[in-house]
This record gives structure tokens, C-alpha cells and sequence, in this order.
């Protein structure tokens, strides 16, 4: 593109945009990390539908992804990230987060091993300063690969049947775990992994390879109702799930403007994937100091009474005293009730006397609503069929 004209077209568009276009009925798009993101093609009911009860395709191609390789590439995530980067096999992927000299939180994402010295992040945020500022002293590479690798999401109780008749047989791959399929001459990556809580497979492949291959799953999951959507659907879905998003949930500790409103693994419900025994990473004395003094905030799972949102509302300790905040909410479809993932003071992480208040849009009026919740585990919709393998067919 030229660099006097860029300015006309501000977001790019993905190799999956022009299928995604005609099916975009409603015209509704979004910026995602520099492109044009589709929130809701038609019908964001029956896009989650289609997640929950057949098969649905979303389009990942803005995720932004990273190849790290050299021969020292493992000691080098082991520095970088929270999680034993050592411990994952060549195939395999895991779900992890790295922070800062403080122990907070600078993104979480997804880590696939594609060979003994050939890593893949995938995350929300570009870190390209701070990912090659790490690798100072490793011989290692760091490349920044978005925009080579076109990505789909196919989720939902159907997606193993639909890509057996798209030719791939994928009965036996476990969550976490990848495969590699012919295409046309190419190969298709295919992870068994997803932000829907369910059943889900994420397919990796060349840009050239995006429309042909679009066109050919379409085809084979036509007779399960395949469907594209949006952003939206997939937001309600990850809520179920109780996935976290960055930006939605939590803000980068490179990008808070405030001290106090960067949060570590352990206030955002992420102590479980450090290992605190692989030595040293970036931020671990900070985080072992935290382990023992305790940690400011928590991240938790609340139930709702009622059936209206409490996205963006307060938290409040006996209706008089602020707790905490509400980060993302929804009307759960599929479990019937309101849910909600917060942030309070980690005094108040029991839910004991806890209140929300709500403004109620009716009728162009709002009402006030304090209601009390209830700290739940999350997920709050949880399947067996997403870890099962083989997966069930339906």
C-alpha cells in the first residue's frame, strides 16, 4: 500500500473478508488489532445458536501472532512466560501469560509448539518492543507473523462431524493438541482449541489458502447448519465459558495509566498456571512476594439475580461500601441465568453480603436496581463433550 494514501483505508482487511462481507447483512463492523472485524453478520441468536447447537465459523486472521525460534527459544519462554514452556511437546499447545518486572499482567494468549526450537504466541495485543527487548542475551528470533497466517474458528457440538466431511479426520486429536492436514497442495494446521467453552477447533493456513478453503468447509458442514458470525456471539459464549479478555477484563500493565489498575496472575485467576519451580521468569519475585502477603484484588464468577445485564456496573459490600467492579455480563441462554465476571477487593472475594447496583433501562427510563449476587465457580456453562475424545458426533 502506498504510504501517502493509507490514511483511506485506516483497517485492513482480512483474507477471509471477502466471503465474510456478503454474508455481513447487517453491515456491522468493528476494528480488531488494525482490521475489520465482523460484531453480527444477521442474527446474533442464531449465531450463538449456532455455537451451542451446530457449528460456527469466525474469523481470526486479526489475532496477532508472533513466531519465536533459535535454538534457545524454549529458555527463552521459560524467561518470558509464567507457564513451563519446556514441558510443552512439539504439537501441543498451551493456554499461558507473561507480565512485567512487577508480576503484572502484560497479556495472556496461546502458545503452540510447532517444533523443537519453532514457537507460535497468539495474543490480543502487539508486544513486538517487549518480546525482542526479552530475547536479549537468548539466541532466539522474534517475527511478527499476523499477517502470514489466515485463521478460522470452527466451534460448536458439530465441528468435529463437519470437518470429517471436509476430508479431515480429527477423532482422535485431544484438546491441545494439533494436526496437519493436506489442502490443495498446502497444508491445513488444525488446533483443537477455541474461546467458546465448547467443542471448537481453530484451522491455520496460508492467506491463499483462505478463500478456497472457506468455501470448501461451507460446503462440506452445510447439512449441520454451519454458520459465519460475529464478535458478538463469540463474547457471549467466552462469558459462559468464563474466559477473560484483554482490554475487557484487565488492562495491560504496559498500558495503565494508573498504578492500581494493573492486576497479576494471581488477582486475575491465573495462579494456577505458574510454576513457580522452572526458576526464574520476569516478575517472579514480585509474584512470590504477593503469594505471601496476599493480593489486593480477585477475579470472580457472580450469579445475577434477575435477567438484565450488569455489565459495567459497581459492586458494593453491605449496599454502602465499593467492592469491586462488573468487567463483562450476559443473559446465559444456555445455563437461564445472569452471570457475571468481576474484580473485587480481594477481602470481599467470598461474596458475603454483596451487592451490584444496576441501571435498568425501561421504557427510555432507568430504574435503580441493588441487588444481591453470588460468587460461583466459573465456567459457568461447562460440557463434557469439549474435553471428550473422540468427541460425540451430532
Amino acid at each position: 500500500m502506498n504510504d501517502l494514501t493509507h490514511f483511506r483505508t485506516p483497517l485492513l482487511k482480512t483474507p477471509f473478508h471477502a466471503r465474510v462481507e456478503a454474508a455481513n447483512r447487517l453491515n456491522r463492523w468493528g476494528p480488531w488489532a488494525g482490521y475489520m472485524a465482523a460484531l453480527c453478520l444477521g442474527d446474533m441468536d442464531m449465531e450463538y445458536t449456532a455455537i451451542r447447537n451446530g457449528a460456527s465459523v469466525y474469523d481470526l486472521c486479526p489475532m496477532v501472532k508472533y513466531r519465536i525460534t533459535g535454538a534457545e527459544a524454549g529458555e527463552y519462554l521459560n524467561r518470558l512466560t509464567v507457564r513451563n514452556a519446556a514441558k510443552l511437546a512439539v504439537g501441543s499447545v498451551q493456554y499461558t501469560a507473561w507480565c512485567d518486572d512487577e508480576g503484572k499482567v502484560l497479556d495472556d494468549g496461546t502458545l503452540f509448539r510447532h517444533g523443537a526450537q519453532d514457537y507460535l504466541i497468539c495474543c490480543q495485543e502487539r508486544h513486538l518492543p517487549w518480546l525482542t527487548a526479552s530475547a536479549i542475551g537468548f539466541e532466539v528470533e522474534v517475527r511478527e507473523v499476523t499477517e502470514e497466517i489466515a485463521a478460522l474458528s470452527l466451534q460448536g457440538p458439530c465441528a468435529a462431524t463437519v470437518l470429517e466431511a471436509a476430508g479431515f479426520d480429527v477423532w482422535g486429536l485431544k484438546p491441545f493438541r494439533m494436526q496437519r492436514f493436506g489442502f490443495e497442495g498446502g497444508e491445513i494446521c488444525v488446533s483443537r482449541t477455541g474461546f467458546t467453552g465448547d467443542l471448537g477447533y481453530e484451522l491455520w493456513m496460508q492467506p491463499d489458502q483462505a478463500l478456497p478453503f472457506w468455501d470448501h468447509l461451507m460446503a462440506a458442514g452445510a447439512p449441520w447448519g454451519i454458520r459465519a458470525i460475529g464478535s458478538d456471539a463469540l463474547n457471549l459464549a467466552r462469558i459462559e465459558a468464563g474466559f477473560i479478555i484483554t482490554n475487557m477484563d484487565f488492562i495491560p500493565a504496559d498500558q495503565a495509566l494508573r498504578e492500581d489498575r494493573s492486576r497479576s496472575p494471581l488477582e486475575l485467576g491465573l495462579g494456577w498456571m505458574i510454576d513457580w519451580d522452572k526458576g526464574h521468569f520476569t516478575g517472579r519475585r514480585a509474584l512470590l512476594a504477593e503469594r505471601v502477603r496476599g493480593s489486593d484484588w480477585a477475579l470472580v464468577g457472580l450469579d445475577v439475580p434477575g435477567n438484565i445485564s450488569a455489565e459495567g456496573s459497581i459492586l458494593y459490600h453491605g449496599k454502602k461500601r465499593e467492592a469491586g467492579f462488573i468487567t463483562a455480563a450476559a443473559w446465559s441462554p444456555s445455563t437461564k441465568r445472569s452471570v457475571a465476571i468481576a474484580q473485587v477487593q480481594a477481602k470481599y472475594r467470598g461474596g458475603e453480603d454483596l451487592w451490584v447496583e444496576i441501571y435498568a433501562l425501561r421504557e427510555l427510563q432507568y430504574v435503580k436496581l441493588m441487588l444481591q449476587v453470588s460468587v460461583v465457580e466459573r465456567p459457568f456453562f461447562n460440557p463434557p463433550r469439549k474435553r471428550a475424545t473422540p468427541p460425540g458426533r451430532f
